[in-house]
């Protein structure tokens, strides 16, 4: 069984779009195996209803997401204008359930590694404590070598089994801007974590063909999706 969390430096990084690529290239690649996605806490209408959407997943709605807030808000903050706790609990069986069900669990995470989850846990915290082998996700832009730094400095500091980083081009951007703003070696000898890759700006996030394709540009065997 393999379980993968899918982080990033902020909540605009394109958590989505690289989860919804790997996804892609699972149920194309090996459509046998039972693929799971999660959104394991969601405030506001977005990425469940995306997951929904576009993949046929022998799930209900509240083993996509077992904790849903109304407001766009974080979690602790959506929570409390509900006079509701977020409750961890609820998504720790949901979670160990789909682990047991799944060949491959996709786990989208909230905002970026830094993100608060309660009070007094972030999705740095719940990473580490849970045991969850992570991908970064960092958005081509310029302020990205910093960002990385300090997100993966993050990511030790929680003990997270971090698998590597992905480059995602979130807006159109020219070879020229990937190289200056987001140097593989760079990033590589400053994190001292592997760059699985870089994924274009994709003008149709829906067109699950092209979303295999990229998928397969990534060194995915890091991320033991090639294991069988």
């Amino acid at each position: 069984m393999n379980t993968l969390l899918i982080t990033g430096t902020d909540t605009e990084a394109g958590k989505t779009v690289v989860t919804t690529a790997l996804a892609a290239y699972w149920q194309k690649y090996y459509p046998q195996r039972r693929l799971g996605i999660m959104k394991p806490i969601q405030s506001g209408v977005g990425d469940r209803e995306w997951y929904q959407k576009l993949f046929s997943l022998e799930q209900s709605a509240e083993e996509i997401t077992p904790l849903y807030f109304q407001a766009p808000l974080a979690p602790p903050l959506a929570a409390a204008k509900e006079n509701r706790q977020v409750d961890l609990a609820v998504v720790w069986q949901t979670l160990s359930r789909l682990q047991k069900r799944c060949d491959f669990l996709l786990i989208e995470a909230l905002g970026g590694l830094g993100s608060p989850v309660t009070a007094e846990l972030t999705v740095a915290d719940l990473a580490g404590e849970w045991r969850l082998p992570t991908v970064l996700v960092v958005p081509v832009r310029l302020g990205a070598i910093a960002q990385a730094v300090a997100n993966v400095a993050l990511a030790r500091q929680s003990r997270i089994n971090l698998k590597g980083i992905v480059l995602n081009c979130v807006q159109p951007r020219s070879d020229a801007e990937i190289a200056d703003w987001t140097p593989p070696d760079l990033i590589q000898s400053l994190t001292n974590t592997p760059v699985l890759g870089c994924l274009p700006y994709l003008d149709n996030p829906d067109d699950l063909e092209k979303l295999a394709q990229v998928a397969s540009n990534l060194d995915l065997e890091t991320l033991t999706l090639e294991n069988d």
